[in-house]
């Protein structure tokens, strides 16, 4: 009956505009408006990374609870991780309405809103007064209209310093213009030698939270390499791979598919896995990598483990799968280490690197 319930209220968003159906659920989880899933409680699922304790593998995407305001019934939901932001350093709006596209036969997402944010103060001062179980990521952003994105970046990390488990450094997203300018090689470099020393000059005695670069799938193939460089000459803790692509993949016939914005979902999964397995093997399994982007199933999230992901992230699966998807990849996961006799997700991981890597582009 429950599921029942479920499948209906999940028909029902899809029958509204975008924007006001996520208000709609976010409304809902801060009620307590919401299933108590049974979930499986498989110790090889956990994973220590980049000083993190992740009772599970399986996190929410940045983007879905922007302003830190649902944390605890994420974790409830069953999320191992929850990725908040992006946050600017002051309030914005984004950009004008209409900003969200569903592309529901294709199971994908065009949206561009523009890193719409209540800014630093308002999202920390939500992060100070919940209290939850589970590892909570701050992904960072730069305001449109500022004039030095890189001092942007800084005050993120001046700002979360002590209620971040984690930083993202999101220099990915096609909404803001100029802002994938950050990733070319010289200037990640600056980005980055900037950010070390801010980290430094926070961590006293105590470490400053590791910082996590997110990448974009559009990143020419022949530039990828000094980007993986860039980052392991510093001091990255890893990367997420990856944000939503300018592209579209057989998607000519779409109509939504014009609209301008970043693709997410489902068709966005082969680019977004063949990048991730690229930059695995270009970085000799040296880095824990979150995998991203079209993750709305299990076989989809054992592929991102196959192909270099230590940890995956979802949102647009959500979208159309439901709250049950959380419980489905755990089982999935579990079901995989099964029948390759693994004890954990380690014994997974890369195993079909080389072989999404070679994959042809789209």
């Amino acid at each position: 009956m429950k599921s029942s319930v479920l499948r209906l209220a999940q028909a029902g968003l899809l029958t509204l505009d975008p924007e006001r159906a996520h208000d709609l659920t976010l409304r809902a989880l801060e009620r307590g408006l919401y299933p108590k899933p049974e979930l499986p409680q498989d110790r090889r699922l956990a994973q220590d990374l980049f000083g993190c304790h992740f009772a599970n593998p399986v996190g929410m995407a940045a983007g879905f609870d922007k302003d830190a305001r649902v944390l605890r019934p994420l974790f409830e939901l069953g999320f191992g991780f929850v990725e908040v932001g992006t946050v600017t350093p002051e309030p914005q709006p984004g950009n004008p309405r209409p900003r969200i596209f569903r592309l529901i036969r294709q199971r994908g997402v065009i949206n561009r809103l523009g890193f719409n944010s209540q800014g630093h103060e308002a999202v920390r001062a939500r992060l100070a007064r919940q209290r939850f179980q589970g590892v909570v990521g701050v992904n960072i952003g730069a305001n449109k209209e500022s004039d030095n994105f890189i001092a942007d970046y800084e005050a993120g990390l001046r700002a979360f310093a002590d209620c971040a488990d984690y930083f993202t450094v999101n220099v990915s997203s096609p909404n803001t213009p100029g802002l994938r300018a950050l990733q070319t090689p010289d200037r990640l470099n600056t980005l980055l030698e900037r950010l070390t020393a801010v980290r430094v000059d926070l961590a006293g005695t105590t470490p400053a939270p590791p910082l996590l670069v997110k990448l974009s799938p559009d990143i020419p193939e022949d530039e990828l390499p000094e980007v993986v460089q860039a980052v392991l000459a510093h001091d990255v803790a890893g990367l997420i791979l990856t944000n939503t692509t300018l592209s579209r993949p057989d998607l000519e016939s779409v109509p939504q598919a014009s609209e301008t914005g970043g693709l997410s979902g489902r068709p966005l999964f082969p680019l977004a896995t063949r990048v991730l397995a690229q930059v695995y093997v270009l970085s000799e399994g040296r880095l824990p990598l979150i995998g991203v982007g079209g993750v709305d199933s299990a076989e989809t999230a054992v592929a991102k483990v196959q192909a270099g992901a230590s940890l995956v992230q979802l949102y647009s699966g959500l979208i159309y799968e439901g709250v049950g998807l959380v419980a489905e990849i755990l089982n999935g996961l579990a079901a995989a280490l099964d029948r390759a006799g693994a004890a954990t997700l380690a014994d997974l991981r890369g195993t079909r690197a080389r072989e999404w890597a070679a994959e042809p582009p789209a």
